[in-house]
């Protein structure tokens, strides 16, 4: 063990004119340089309530999980989310009733987080302790999803992905069963290993809807692992249920 992490906020330059994003950095306590991983937050739930979108999303579990084996952890907070600028619109109907169904709205909200995560790995180098030849990329609900996604739309730039409970619609929504295997597959073509933990009784993603979208997810040549572990949408939350299965991941993604 090398002990828990250490939180600094920083903020970095959106390509939106006028507009920082926030990032909370979470590093052990040793000297770098560190392996790191940028770990995307989820929705705000209903999406019509605007207080939730301003809480800072930095779960210790995932800080400490990483902290614990020497990697720096990057939460990014995108733009309206916590501290970072600019109005918050991942896919929000224009009448105020919260997450859109419409497929257009909601791809259209995935992009407009594709383009912060963009301005993320931009900025990585004013972190002059992440190693840039070890990065991951991982997140939870829809920052799993992206977490696949982006990898393979950006080929190159990280050298695995992590996926916790992946979804950028839920099952509340009839068009969940087009758009997210669609987004998954996006990630098909980074070349990397991945890793997919799902909740076996999630209440928002049905298993049998997660790895439909792992096996389109490989069949468009995509690598990975599934984990259906015995959790629901909180899984993150426990780490006993996972942790053999990060471990096992990176020891094969980075041997020592």
């Amino acid at each position: 063990m090398v002990g828990r992490s250490k939180f600094e906020r920083i903020f970095v330059p959106s390509s939106e004119a006028g507009t920082n994003l926030e990032l909370v950095v979470a590093r052990p306590g040793c000297d770098g340089p560190f392996p790191t991983i940028v770990f995307n937050h989820g929705s705000t739930g209903s999406g019509r309530n605007n207080a939730v979108s301003k809480r800072t999303i930095y779960p210790e579990v995932i800080a400490n999980y990483f902290a614990d084996r020497g990697w720096m952890t990057i939460f990014p907070q995108r733009r309206g989310r916590g501290k970072s600028g600019g109005v918050y619109g991942e896919g929000l109907a224009s009448n105020g009733s919260g997450y859109s169904c419409d497929t257009d709205i909601a791809l259209a909200g995935f992009e407009r987080a594709v383009a912060d995560i963009d301005d993320v790995v931009r900025n990585l180098g004013c972190l002059h302790d992440a190693d840039q030849s070890r990065l991951l990329i991982g997140g939870v609900s829809r920052g799993g999803i992206l977490a696949i996604a982006y990898a393979g739309m950006r080929p190159g730039t990280f050298r695995g992905a992590i996926n916790f409970n992946g979804g950028w619609l839920g099952r509340a929504c009839p068009s969940h069963e087009t758009v997210n295997p669609q987004l998954f597959e996006r990630g098909a073509q980074a070349g990397v290993p991945t890793l997919w933990v799902h909740g076996s009784y999630d209440q928002y993603y049905r298993i049998g809807h997660c790895r439909g979208n792992f096996e389109r997810f490989l069949s468009s040549g995509g690598q990975g692992h599934f984990v259906s572990a015995a959790g629901g949408h909180a899984l993150m939350f426990k780490p006993a249920l996972w942790t053999p299965h990060l471990d096992d991941y990176l020891s094969r993604l980075f041997p020592a």
